[in-house]
């Protein structure tokens, strides 16, 4: 796989998503409509879907396609595929609280190996370079021109005084509780990926999720993990996390640093 071509096609599909959810994030109304799980979909879910779709297989056509807003199309699952949420964070997008994004990652062998989170609102962009590590673009960002880039990298926890992010629209009892067993210095509320890049940058040390997710909204996301030097387990049993499932559901999983002290479930 020439992975320099796949981070600059990965990074430009990912600004020119953000710039289209934005014009629509930013008009006086846009249209809401509910999927057959009733899950709300906007009319940027489906524009960023139409733009990332045509620009992967135009660059990538031999290489099998997952994307949220196409799910019932998708067949049998593949070695090596790209999986893609256009539009991470649709409940954030909808009450305009900032906190969405496009994620766009390259799955090989059951692991996500290559990925880019883009929060347009929030003006942060993460993503894998050509050789694997994670990295940080600040803005102004250019779709040809790569601006400031530095790597990030996971912090090394204090069991004692612990940094923890959870989720901003599907926090509920079950998460609190289990978070009750850590010596927690200081909770952080996000939604979307962004709370996989909160743990890379080491703006958290774990991300605990006791919810139903899907591949296309985290393989991004845990691919940064991972090039900043993470993990992502299962919450079962703490065993690898992996992709390509049938049906494309995950397991509940924690997202940390190394160094946490683990606790059961």
């Amino acid at each position: 796989m020439d992975f320099d071509k796949m981070n600059n096609v990965f990074r430009t599909l990912a600004l020119q998503a953000g710039a289209r959810i934005m014009q629509i994030y930013e008009a006086d109304d846009f249209e809401v409509k509910a999927k057959s799980d009733d899950s709300p979909v906007t009319e940027a879910d489906e524009a960023a879907d139409a733009l990332i779709s045509a620009g992967l297989r135009a660059a990538f056509p031999d290489v099998t396609l997952v994307t949220e807003e196409q799910a019932a199309s998708h067949g049998q699952t593949a070695d090596r595929f790209i999986i893609v949420d256009p539009l991470d964070g649709t409940k954030e997008f909808i009450k305009r609280r900032g906190d969405f994004t496009v994620n766009i990652a390259y799955v090989e062998n059951g692991i996500p190996v290559r990925g880019v989170v883009y929060a347009p609102a929030r003006g942060r962009l993460f993503y894998t370079d050509a050789t694997g590590r994670s990295v940080e673009e600040t803005g102004p960002f250019d779709e040809v021109k790569t601006g400031t880039v530095k790597g990030i990298s996971v912090s090394k926890p204090d069991n004692d005084a612990l940094l923890v992010v959870a989720s901003k629209s599907h926090r509920d009892a079950a998460t609190d509780d289990y978070i009750s067993k850590y010596a927690v210095q200081d909770m952080k509320s996000a939604g979307s990926s962004l709370k996989f890049c909160l743990v890379a940058t080491g703006e958290a040390d774990f991300y605990p999720r006791l919810g139903r997710t899907m591949e296309w909204d985290t393989a991004a996301g845990d691919a940064v993990l991972r090039g900043a030097g993470g993990h992502v387990i299962r919450f079962d049993d703490h065993t690898s996390f992996t992709y390509g499932k049938v049906g494309y559901e995950n397991p509940f999983f924690i997202a940390h640093a190394p160094g946490l002290e683990l606790k059961a479930g």
